[in-house]
């Protein structure tokens, strides 16, 4: 095991995103996704290790359009598609946020590896 140096957050969807997903390409009845067909898909973030709520709300509201960004190309690439108006409020009403201190790696064999996030690489994960 490894200790990282880095705190976790995990973003999850909220029923309002799932409403958003589902409102892209209108389906009947048993075909909408659910709430906890789109939480299968939610994302890890490694950030600096945060150690009060405070740290921790400041650094969310400085990085929060970042990450609403990712999350809604991760079901939609085109922008034109996204909600209009992608503030702090959106972001409360689609994600909800889970904090962990400690992130541990628990992979001996394979050493950690660092790429950039693009499109291509939310495209492969979707198809997994």
């Amino acid at each position: 095991m490894k200790l990282l140096n880095r705190s976790a957050l995990s973003v999850r969807p909220t029923q309002h995103f799932v409403d958003w997903i589902n409102g892209l390409e209108p389906t009947l009845g048993d075909d909408d996704l659910t709430l906890a067909d789109v939480e299968r898909e939610s994302t890890i973030y490694l950030i600096p290790e945060m150690d009060t709520p405070e740290a921790l709300q400041g650094f969310v509201r400085e990085r929060y359009l970042e990450i609403l960004e990712t999350e809604l190309r991760a079901w939609e690439e085109d922008e034109r598609q996204w909600p209009e108006a992608l503030d702090w409020p959106l972001f409360q009403r689609f994600l909800q946020l889970e904090h962990s201190y400690l992130a541990i790696d628990l992979d001996d064999e394979t050493a950690l590896e660092i790429s950039e996030v693009d499109d291509s690489l939310l495209l492969e994960t979707d198809q997994d």
